[in-house]
């Protein structure tokens, strides 16, 4: 039932969406295939374009979950790491105020962002554990995942302070969604992925 709500709640943003952006023509917007709504916002500059890239680097953020949690499976290291997590939040708080955002909403952004990771790490655990043949059989190195994490991080840092106003308008959400989906599709995420993102924009809109 819960996967239904969200599927549907998809949908209606991505109506909502087309609405938005195809201004005079929205009614053949709306039935437009998602890559022809991103097309249309692209062409005029619209907030889905601010938006976007908040969910595709969201979604190239959780992919780093993986090697994390690979590199941590069958280890001392834990999931949670209160250090590791202030160490990122202090990081992109000080980057906030260099580019001229507010750093609370930036960390109340990224904390989203690192409870979603720990999702995937969470799941990916249960499962290697319930099923050791989808263990991973290599260990990623942790210490070159987190520069990728830290270079996602200040793609993503600019990508927030860049789209204050997309962020603020009231139909943030549906467009937000929007580009969810579409990021969904194009990097083919799975339903755990999927879950993941949506937690980790759940503070993009209105902070």
């Amino acid at each position: 039932m819960q996967r239904t709500s969200s599927a549907v709640r998809f949908l209606t943003a991505g109506a909502l969406a087309a609405v938005l952006l195809g201004g005079a023509g929205a009614g053949q917007a709306a039935a437009a295939p998602a890559a022809s709504v991103q097309r249309t916002a692209v062409a005029h500059g619209t907030p889905y374009d601010l938006l976007h890239p908040l969910a595709d680097l969201s979604a190239q953020r959780l992919a780093t979950a993986d090697l994390v949690a690979a590199a941590k499976y069958g280890t001392d290291s834990p999931i949670d790491d209160p250090a590791r997590e202030k160490q990122v939040l202090d990081d992109v708080a000080r980057q906030a105020r260099e580019v001229g955002a507010d750093p609370e909403v930036m960390v109340r952004i990224f904390r989203d962002q690192i409870e979603a990771n720990k999702v995937v790490q969470r799941a990916l655990h249960h499962r290697w554990d319930a099923d050791p043949s989808q263990a991973p059989t290599e260990r990623p190195d942790l210490a070159e995942v987190r520069k990728e994490i830290n270079r996602v991080n200040g793609e993503l840092v600019r990508a927030v302070a860049a789209s204050p106003s997309a962020r603020m308008a009231p139909y943030c959400g549906g467009l937000l969604t929007a580009a969810a989906v579409h990021v969904r599709h194009d990097r083919r995420l799975d339903a755990l992925h999927t879950v993941a993102l949506e937690r980790a924009l759940r503070s993009v809109c209105g902070a």
